[in-house]
């Protein structure tokens, strides 16, 4: 785990760094006698107080860089001495931290190679383990991708695993994504398109068909990826049959859009505009959830802008797709009756309306990819769109109503 250290050391420093460069811009804004509502142009403070903040920032990057030179050079000499001792699974516990602490800064850690960034697999269950315990692969695929802040361990919650249950029905071979949540969407359904296209060609028999889960912010980078294999001329979308959204947020979710408002409304004020650099620290995966980005271009002009420039990605033709969605309104009938109660949620969804709030963090129409305008409505037959009432954004991976509902999808 000494690489988990050393990613924390160069997180601590750049934190500090960080925090630094906030003090230095108040600072020189208190110097100058700002106005608060007055925007000003960012400098360094100079004099003593420069050589002030040159001192922290110095010895900062000395010491992280000593740290990191030793810890690198320890945990060389232990690799070395465990090669032939079996490998040592990471608990789940520390998993969740790491897929957690990448959703939320995820693209710095990649942008500073920092040892805790994760980087893209495509794992059956139990890849840590002997191969010789997992069955063998099947002609019909199964792959599912976790949302923001996630792993593909979590995929099993409350001890239901939709991916376990949905193989052992309908005989499909489970396959899980393991990537960084937070770059953008398009990076990671680009990569993701050309594992898949590694994965078939290598798979052991032929494939007959290709299913794709993904929950949330997954939902988005599966369509970015058949969308970009498509346009690579790629082999493996041939096989695509299925395509399946669990809460995905289509066309957004209320809570990026807030928080984007938030941080457009700091950068207005003199002595606020520095804590823009904190609200400016969300991922770039976080920010493309404000509308739904999933190419390159929706955010080539500014991750933080408030309008929505999506270009408009249908979903694609002769594939059966299906969104599910859920709403924290009270059950009126047996849908939602296996989800997690939360208190007041059902009073919530009363004041605030269940279908504005959805299931929590997706509106309903986000969810099922309805849209006002028509030129941006995925068109989703009401065959293929299913609602659990009482259902929460995360119960949507526990609830045996919706494994139900995928396996008759599935089944046909």
């Amino acid at each position: 785990m000494l690489g988990d250290v050393r990613g924390g050391v160069r997180l601590v420093v750049d934190g500090v760094h960080g925090v630094t460069g906030i003090v230095e811009a108040m600072h020189q804004r208190i110097a100058r006698a700002a106005l608060p509502w007055r925007k000003m142009p960012e400098a360094a403070a100079g004099g003593i107080p420069a050589l002030v903040y040159r001192g922290i920032r110095g010895t900062t990057q000395l010491v992280g860089k000593g740290l990191d030179a030793a810890l690198a050079g320890l945990q060389t000499v232990l690799e070395a001495s465990l090669q032939s001792l079996p490998e040592t699974q990471a608990g789940p516990g520390r998993d969740a931290r790491v897929a957690a602490l990448n959703g939320v800064v995820g693209d710095h850690l990649e942008r500073t190679a920092n040892p805790l960034a994760i980087r893209m697999q495509l794992l059956r269950r139990g890849a840590r383990c002997d191969s010789a315990q997992l069955p063998l692969p099947g002609p019909h695929v199964l792959l599912l991708i976790h949302g923001l802040c996630m792993n593909d361990r979590q995929w099993t919650r409350g001890g239901h695993d939709h991916g376990q249950m949905l193989a052992q029905a309908l005989g499909l071979t489970a396959v899980y994504a393991r990537y960084n949540s937070g770059l953008h969407v398009s990076t990671n359904g680009r990569e993701l398109a050309a594992q898949l296209e590694r994965l078939l060609q290598d798979w052991p028999v032929p494939v007959q068909t290709l299913t794709l889960i993904g929950h949330s912010m997954g939902g988005l980078v599966a369509r970015s990826a058949v969308h970009q294999a498509a346009q690579a001329d790629m082999a493996w979308p041939k096989h695509l049959r299925h395509l399946v959204f669990l809460g995905t947020p289509h066309h957004g979710a209320p809570l990026e859009r807030g928080g984007n408002w938030l941080h457009r409304g700091l950068g207005l004020g003199s002595y606020a505009a520095p804590f823009t650099r904190l609200s400016g620290l969300r991922s770039a995966g976080i920010t493309d959830l404000r509308h739904g980005n999933l190419l390159d271009e929706d955010w080539a002009d500014s991750r933080f802008a408030q309008r929505d420039t999506r270009s408009m990605v249908a979903l694609p033709a002769g594939v059966a797709c299906y969104a599910v969605a859920g709403t924290l309104g009270p059950s009126q009938d047996s849908e939602g009756d296996d989800a997690v109660r939360i208190p007041g949620r059902a009073t919530a969804a009363r004041l605030l309306g269940s279908d504005w709030l959805g299931d929590g963090l997706v509106p309903l129409a986000s969810a099922l990819g309805r849209h006002a305008k028509p030129t941006r409505d995925l068109h989703i037959p009401a065959s293929h769109q299913w609602t659990g009432r009482g259902i929460h954004h995360l119960d949507l991976l526990a609830s045996k109503s919706v494994y139900q509902q995928l396996r008759r999808w599935l089944a046909n």
